[in-house]
Order: structure tokens, then sequence, then C-alpha cells
């Protein structure tokens, strides 16, 4: 008992003195859970150098990519890792989305995890292939309508932020099995596919969306933000899905930033502190704006206002990908 007493009081001591000394040398490293290139590795990377400023400069960041099934590979390795700060999770949507969609998760992603704070929300846009005969959203619904089981519509692979988005649309306009979903394995062949005229339908992040709409490659139909997106020179006259009839449909994709569980309060405190900071650094803000995200300055930057959001977004995604039936292991 003695002994397990002195151990006890030893690391106690030690995550003191980390605390105190944190970051030191060693590099933190941000965790994405995608691949090197995607939205949220952009995110990651504009974040990195936000913190790296606003902690004086002194600290090293370093982005790892841990790609694979559905953002859960890289979200575990961190929850798994040492709870010292030096690795951190930066995690979209999914973060909600995976206790539903996987059956044998390894990890509880409200248990195994200190919450930091949220980064930035990124609304989606409901785009079509060049050559789909529909001019406008409304004449979207009737042509599927029309072309019942004819035809399909891509994500980037299960959990992804387009599965999601097309998963909640079709359920909300009661075509779940009027489409047929193709999976792909990133959003890049997704967004090919659709350009080239493979795939009739994707709905995606702004940030992959917007360069696509700009240059003609694909057709644009709606938002899926409550309110229209007037600040977007070139989206502010899409309307929104609920201004096309579908109440309450709200999605944006947001980015949060994670630390293994466990992890000393007095580092979890830094992390925060210069998240926040970077949070309103005017080059951040820029780059975000440029990739269509919105960064957050409400009170889920704190930690506990951060998680009570996740919560409630597993509990708002459940019964749509329940009902979509659409389950791995």
């Amino acid at each position: 008992m003695k002994r397990l007493l002195v151990l006890a009081a030893a690391a106690a001591t030690l995550f003191a003195a980390n605390a105190q000394t944190f970051p030191g040398s060693k590099p933190i490293t941000f965790v994405v859970p995608f691949a090197a290139g995607g939205p949220t590795d952009r995110v990651a990377r504009d974040l990195a150098e936000a913190m790296r400023k606003s902690m004086g400069g002194g600290a090293n960041f370093v982005v790892e990519n841990v790609n694979g099934a559905g953002g859960t590979i890289g979200a575990n390795k961190v929850a798994k890792a040492a709870p010292d700060g030096h690795t951190l999770l930066l995690h979209h949507i999914g973060m909600a989305s995976a206790p539903s969609l996987y059956r044998k998760l390894q990890y509880k992603p409200l248990e195994d995890f200190e919450y930091l704070g949220m980064v930035n929300e990124v609304p989606m846009t409901l785009i079509g292939k060049p050559q789909l005969e529909a001019k406008n959203y409304r004449e979207l619904e009737t042509y599927i309508r029309a072309n019942a089981g004819k035809l399909n519509i891509a994500h980037a692979g299960l959990g992804s932020a387009s599965h999601l988005c097309g998963l909640m649309w079709q359920s909300a306009i009661n075509a779940t099995e009027a489409m047929t979903t193709i999976p792909f394995g990133g959003t890049a062949p997704a967004m090919n596919a659709l350009v080239g005229g493979q795939v009739d339908m994707m709905c995606d992040q702004t940030t992959n969306t917007t360069g696509q709409i700009e240059a003609g490659r694909v057709k644009a139909y709606a938002v899926t933000t409550a309110k229209p997106l007037t600040g977007n020179k070139l989206l502010k006259d899409l309307p929104t899905l609920q201004q096309a009839g579908l109440k309450g449909f709200d999605l944006t994709i947001w980015h949060g930033l994670y630390a293994p569980k466990g992890t000393p309060p007095a580092v979890l405190a830094q992390i925060n502190a210069a998240l926040k900071k970077a949070l309103k650094d005017p080059d951040f803000i820029k780059k975000q704006e440029g990739l269509g995200a919105v960064v957050v300055t409400d009170n889920r930057v704190e930690p506990a206002a951060h998680k009570a959001f996740v919560t409630a977004e597993i509990n708002k995604l459940k019964p749509v990908i329940e009902a979509g039936g659409k389950f791995a292991d």
C-alpha cells in the first residue's frame, strides 16, 4: 500500500512538472484522422500555425494524417496516446456520428477524451453533375421522384461529411430507397466522378465545392444551413433546404480539438488558452473564410460547452443513421 502511495505521489509530481514546462522541446502533434489535402487536414494545418503563434512561437506543431475507417483509426490512436498534451485530435462531425455508425467502436467519444473547444463550422452544399437536367432545387426533387431507382449519390466514405449529409437529405425527402449510394475512398475521387458525370449527386462541404461551382464543373442546388449564406458572393443566392420546404434541416460540419483522457488540467488550460487566442488571429480567420468556414466565437470554445454540443449532435444523428441502416464493424 505504501509503495502504491509513493508511486501515485511520484506520478502526480511528474505531471505537475510537465504542466509547468509544457510544451517544452517536444512537438505537439495534431492527429488528423483523414487523408492529407482534405478539408480537415487544411483546417488542422491552419490551426497549428495559429496556435504556434499564440503560444509565442516557441511551440513546434506537427500534423499527422492517420486515415482510415471513417476517422476512427486516428481517433482511437489519440484516445490511447500518452495524456501529456503532446498528442491532440482535430476531428469533425465524425466524432458524433461514429457511435451510431460503428457496432464495435474501440473508443468512447464522451469518455475517452478531454474536450478542448470547437474550432469552426463549415456549411454544406447540395450539388449535381453538369449534365443533370434539373435547373433548380424544386425541379431536382421532382426529377428524383420521376427517376426513382435510376439516380445515385456519391460520398467520400462511411462516416464522411458527405455521407452524413447525403443520409440526412435523402431521409428528409423520403428518397432513401430512390437513389443508390456510391461510396468512394475520399473526397477527391468522389468529386472527380461527379465532375466527370459518372455519378449524379453529392452533398459536401463548401471547402470542397466552392471552387467546382465557381468553375462551372458542377451544378449547385441548395445549402444546408438554417440561413442563406449572404456573406458568400458565390453562394448567397442559393436557397437553404429549409426554404425549400425541409423544415428544421440545419447541418454544418464542425471541427473540434481533443486530448487523451487524463491530460493534466494545467496542460489542458494552456492548450485551451492558446486555442482561443488562435481563433481570434486575423490570418487564421481570413484563411477559414477563404474555405467557406466560420470560426466559432461562442461559448463552445470552452470545454464544457464543446462537450455538451457533441453530446447533442450524437443524439441528433443517431435516429438518422439508424433509419438509413448504415452500420459497420
